[in-house]
């Protein structure tokens, strides 16, 4: 594909003017492309080979855009650990312009260190080869395990130096996304004081990700109900898997119900529902357990953005609000259910949502008690299933209450087959990361080739791959930690 023939639309630019700021990527001195993701290139329609050349890479960095295209920084605010900042935006990032897929989809072409920004303040707007490769792998993953998010399309090396608390390579990542509204988005609009600029955020967000809305009696409540609905499902759904996003600030929360922004994000290891691995969250409010309150917080910060557009009486407002807000608790619990009985391959025909939701908290009390490892520990579920457990009894063997839980759990005759698809073998282990982004670094990107090759089919055992499959040892687990990259 000849970069003449992709067309970029402008359209959040045009429909939303007081949330863009035109800009342009800084050059790259000496682009490099570290690693592109030929699948993905394919379902947005471009071609990987001409994404490989000269002029695909210079596409990639933002310094070669096609006719007609209008790059521009995006405007919002947040509440960051639980303080509000009425002015971030894209510091170091820059939307290129949408895409129409193959497909049909509408998608968003998106850079993360792509230099400074109007909304800097004070950063170098860059980014290091690390975490941008971290982002590559970690959001790669959660499409393959069924998770909605953004997808990464490539990492390019700059050639530039970055300087944190040594200097690193640079690199710009670029990603795709069915948008990135946010609700801090909304918390910008809400700021500015024009009741037009906030009603113009929830009418493109209704239009672009949750149509049906425009239906309801206020449209705004239903774009506030599909939203609640769509964070609930995907709260629900990555804490399934052991993931721990790190940093659950509300502009970290999209409206469309995708998973944005892999900063400081680890998958569990030993279960504790009070792990935190984020250098900055030192006083733990992102930790896994705490994740469905965190967002349910900040949907309560959307609803209050979103407020005038309920009603004209505040009280009238606040009451619609806090009644669908309320419908958050119980569609979590739904989805974890669900989620929870495919793991441990208990039919309905079976047995009720509370002897499931019972079975699941006596598992996850085992699972603490001994501290064992999360992913591995449900996947040897599926053996315990076919008359192997082994697996079972070398994770959680001592502990007083399995014999009891093994008997009860299998007088409903769980399904080995639905385990299988429901517990991956292989998650991003976080000593695996590290290893693979600390050779990456040193320019060498055959260990991060392997892990991204592993982690695309998550469910399925490969042979000379049981490494992946191990948890790291304690004297990694104990002092691990990880970083924003800022």
């Amino acid at each position: 594909m000849h970069p003449v023939t992709l067309t970029l639309s402008h359209d959040f630019a045009d429909a939303l003017p007081a949330l863009a700021r035109p800009w342009s990527a800084d050059p790259a001195p000496e682009p490099r492309l570290l690693v592109l993701n030929e699948g993905l290139a394919g379902e947005l329609g471009l071609d990987a080979g001409f994404l490989r050349s000269p002029a695909g890479v210079d596409l990639l960095v933002g310094a070669a855009l096609p006719d007609g295209a209008q790059p521009v920084a995006q405007a919002y605010a947040g509440h960051q650990f639980g303080g509000f900042s009425p002015r971030l935006g894209d510091g170091r990032a820059l939307l290129l312009g949408e895409l129409t897929a193959p497909d049909g989809s509408f998608r968003d072409l998106h850079l993360k260190g792509s230099g400074p920004t109007p909304f800097a303040r004070a950063g170098d707007g860059l980014a290091a080869v690390g975490p941008m490769l971290r982002e590559y792998v970690m959001s790669e993953a959660m499409h393959a395990l069924g998770i909605p998010t953004t997808r990464s399309l490539a990492v390019v090396a700059t050639g530039r130096e970055v300087q944190r608390e040594t200097a690193l390579p640079g690199a710009v990542l670029v990603r795709t996304a069915s948008s990135h509204l946010r609700v801090g988005s909304v918390e910008f609009a809400r700021g500015t004081g024009d009741i037009a600029v906030l009603r113009s955020v929830v009418d493109y967000a209704i239009a672009r990700h949750h149509p049906e809305a425009a239906g309801e009696e206020i449209a705004a409540l239903g774009l506030f109900r599909a939203v609640v609905r769509a964070q609930a499902d995907l709260v629900a759904r990555w804490m399934l898997v052991g993931f721990i996003h790190g940093v659950m600030n509300t502009d970290n929360m999209t409206l469309s119900g995708e998973t944005i922004d892999y900063g400081p994000c680890a998958f569990l290891d030993a279960y504790d529902p009070a792990t935190v691995y984020s250098s900055i969250d030192t006083g733990g409010r992102y930790a896994y357990g705490n994740q469905p309150y965190i967002a349910e917080w900040n949907l309560a910060r959307l609803a209050e953005a979103m407020l005038p557009l309920f009603d004209d009486e505040l009280e009238r407002a606040v009451e619609l609000a806090q009644g669908v807000l309320a419908e958050f608790r119980p569609r979590f619990a739904q989805a974890r259910a669900a989620g929870m009985r495919r793991k441990l391959g208990l039919a309905e025909a079976r047995i009720s949502d509370e002897q499931v939701e019972a079975l699941a908290g006596d598992f996850h009390e085992m699972l603490e008690r001994k501290r064992a490892d999360y992913t591995s520990t449900f996947r040897s579920l599926a053996d315990a299933a076919r008359g192997d457990a082994a697996g079972l009894e070398a994770a959680l063997g001592g502990d007083a209450a399995l014999a009891g839980w093994l008997g009860r759990w299998r007088a409903h005759d769980p399904d080995a087959e639905v385990m299988d698809a429901a517990n991956p073998i292989y998650v991003p282990r976080n000593h695996l990361v590290e290893e693979a982004l600390a050779a990456a670094t040193s320019g060498d990107l055959e260990p991060l080739g392997w892990l991204t090759t592993v982690l695309s089919t998550p469910f399925t055992a490969r042979p000379g791959a049981e490494r992946y499959a191990q948890p790291a040892g304690p004297d990694f687990a104990a002092g691990y930690q990880t970083f924003c990259g800022t």
